[in-house]
């Protein structure tokens, strides 16, 4: 029996006292997809970058195609033969496929490199991962799906027998996911040892062979995938079962706080105040778009990819400019020329990409998180230090923010943890905001943050009348936090699901059925002006 590709043993790393890993082991054999869950801040990361040689772990072994290792710098961990595909790529844009494969290992003769060389390997390592690219391509022109290809070609050329990829689909769409998937598919069968980060349970029940969760730093469930409901995995993943939120099919049902409009200002009898209304608003890539949310109320806007859901966010925030139509936020009129003008108005909007667009990441969490607080809290000009780590204090418990350490930069954080801060930047005691835009909400986050941050948006909803529009991309994230939700197809609202006709079946039926309807309309229109064109 040969060696696994990787077996990590007792593996420990602390920082400042804080145990990240605590005696993890984990064994992953050639030709297996092993599956790594876990709450974010559970080691996840740590692992992986001990793993890779980023952090040197305090105690343990990581062996390596049977050799065995107590610390690996990155050049060791590339010359064991561990790749790492991180969510953020480090393919250089402005190269070529081919430039960047051979990228710090140039084939040179004669001191010059030999480019023919190069890309005739690179065309068979691009085969080998079934990209539709070629080794001349620039990267920065290719769509996401085909960078990952480029990278994962990458880690082959170097001869790679343990390949690890950090939440590879978090950035793509459903055709790309399910591209790589193929991809990972194959490269098990040539014999890889793959670790697959992820917080996506149906990906594990399509790839996975095994299953490891870490909680805490330590491993708290590890079996093969047969047989494991995915109830199971989650209550694995979270120590518990989650509670669900308050805009579940549970809520929305049963009255109480799960129901839109039962802040104090509602008044019995009477449908809640509408705090939001948008009529004929259009702009570049979407409209015409009327929509109303009402105090209390949480409505999603679902969508398949490039339907418009997001320019719909982020111009009634004001990052991009309308074309026409009015919004407004109870009885004011808004003009939401620039991001500015909409927090004036009491609209704020949490990004999708919140590393990007998002957070400071050399700032610490507190000053990121009270960053638009810090001038109502200051007195006579100069900042209350005490009132901002009150106020922090108690932000940190309510979105359930791990470590809760206000001095930590925000880069320090795992993805769940940094979307909590940008989240609480708009919900502190000290914001008022009437309106919150949530674009992809839980991208990027694990099972037991997710229902973290649904539990949050729910009270904010629920406690203080916020009116809230999301867009999302998962059918599970709509059915459970939306109480109900408008269907988005080529920048138009064409459908609204609410109350039990709000399932994930309804929401990928209506979607697909309204992009299906646009598409046939757009081929009509097509033919009917070339036959009229041939007629004149």
């Amino acid at each position: 029996m040969t060696d696994p590709n990787l077996r990590i043993r007792g593996l420990s790393k602390s920082f400042g006292g804080v145990k990240a890993l605590d005696d993890v082991d984990l064994t992953v054999p050639a030709g297996q997809v092993h599956a790594l869950l876990g709450h974010n801040g559970a080691g996840k990361s740590t692992l992986i970058k001990c793993l890779g040689g980023a952090f040197p772990p305090d105690a343990g072994t990581i062996e390596v195609g049977g050799r065995s290792h107590t610390r690996l710098s990155p050049r060791e961990s590339i010359a064991a033969g561990v790749a790492i595909i991180f969510q953020t790529l480090s393919v250089v844009d402005s190269l070529t496929v081919a430039e960047n494969i051979f990228l710090g290992q140039e084939w040179t003769r004669y001191g010059t490199v030999h480019r023919r060389a190069q890309e005739e390997v690179a065309a068979g390592l691009l085969e080998r991962v079934a990209a539709n690219c070629s080794p001349r391509d620039r990267v920065g022109e290719l769509p996401m799906g085909q960078r990952q290809l480029v990278e994962i070609a990458k880690a082959l050329s170097r001869s790679a027998s343990v390949l690890v990829l950090d939440e590879p689909t978090a950035a793509l769409s459903g055709a790309e996911s399910d591209a790589l998937a193929e991809r990972v598919e194959d490269l098990r069968t040539q014999g890889l040892a793959i670790v697959y980060v992820t917080h996506l349970l149906a990906e594990v029940e399509r790839l996975a062979d095994a299953v490891t969760v870490l909680r805490d730093g330590r491993v708290a469930h590890h079996s093969t995938i047969a047989g494991h409901t995915r109830r199971e995995l989650v209550d694995a993943i979270v120590g518990r079962r989650p509670e669900p939120a308050h805009g579940t099919a549970a809520g929305r049902t049963s009255g109480g706080v799960g129901e839109p409009g039962t802040s104090d200002d509602a008044v019995e009898g009477m449908p809640p105040a509408p705090r939001l209304t948008v009529d004929a608003f259009h702009g570049p890539g979407f409209g015409p778009v009327e929509l109303g949310v009402a105090e209390g109320e949480i409505v999603g806007l679902y969508g398949l990819i490039g339907s418009g859901r997001t320019r719909i966010l982020e111009t009634l925030f004001g990052r991009r400019r309308a074309s026409g139509g009015t919004v407004r936020v109870g009885e004011r009129a808004v003009t939401p020329v620039r991001p500015s003008d909409a927090l004036a108005a009491g609209i704020a909007l949490v990004p999708a990409d919140r590393r990007r667009q998002g957070l400071f990441p050399v700032l610490s969490a507190q000053d990121n998180a009270l960053l638009p607080s810090i001038r109502p809290l200051a007195r006579r000009g100069m900042r209350a230090l005490a009132a901002e780590r009150r106020v922090f204090g108690a932000l940190s418990q309510t979105v359930g923010l791990r470590p809760a350490r206000p001095r930590l930069p925000a880069a320090a954080f795992s993805g769940g943890n940094q979307q909590k801060l940008v989240l609480g930047r708009w919900i502190n005691e000290a914001r008022s905001v009437d309106v919150l835009l949530l674009d992809e909400p839980t991208q990027g986050v694990d099972v037991g943050a997710r229902q973290e941050i649904y539990q949050v948006v729910s009270v904010l909803a629920a406690q203080r009348g916020t009116a809230v529009l999301f867009a999302s991309s998962d059918p599970e994230e709509v059915v459970a936090l939306a109480h109900r939700c408008l269907i988005v197809s080529r920048g138009r609202i064409v459908g609204e699901l609410s109350g039990a006709q709000l399932t994930e079946a309804a929401l990928l039926s209506a979607v697909h059925d309204a992009d299906d309807t646009a598409a046939t309309t757009s081929t009509m229109t097509t033919s009917a002006i070339t036959t009229s064109e041939g007629a004149a």
